[in-house]
């Protein structure tokens, strides 16, 4: 026993580390994941916007004018039409996480599938809600 150490922390440091990103090959499933937390992110800022826009409306007229102001500008309908996108794709996003979660579409290439539908539907619903907005307007 004098030339082994059983201590927990010399245990530890033999201890296989995970693999590290360099071993993984990237995926389209792994950018989706990613985007789906970005854009989650994102409507946290987008609800902010939402909720200056009917505190406006619920405040005053030139209050109300201002925010209008803001979201018709170049800025602010960029900032819309992301907003619109990260909505969409999150919940295409959501919605390819409930499959995999009820057992269905998780091997190749059916999650690849899954992955460019939440994708190119994004930007498809995007484009859609839009054309219908512009079309109205």
């Amino acid at each position: 026993m004098a030339g082994t150490d059983q201590s927990p922390i010399a245990n530890e440091q033999r201890r296989p580390l995970s693999p590290h990103l360099q071993v993984y090959a990237f995926a389209l499933t792994t950018a989706m994941s990613i985007a789906h937390r970005i854009t989650g992110a994102g409507l946290y800022l987008g609800t902010l916007l939402l909720a200056w826009w009917l505190i406006a409306a619920a405040t005053s007229a030139s209050a109300f004018a201002d925010v209008s102001w803001f979201m018709e500008s170049i800025v602010g309908r960029l900032i819309l039409l992301g907003f619109t996108w990260a909505l969409f794709q999150h919940m295409l996003g959501g919605i390819r996480h409930f499959i995999w979660d009820s057992g269905y579409w998780m091997d190749h290439p059916q999650r690849e599938y899954l992955a460019k539908g939440t994708l190119i539907g994004g930007f498809v619903l995007t484009i859609l809600v839009w054309i219908a907005a512009y079309t109205i307007r």
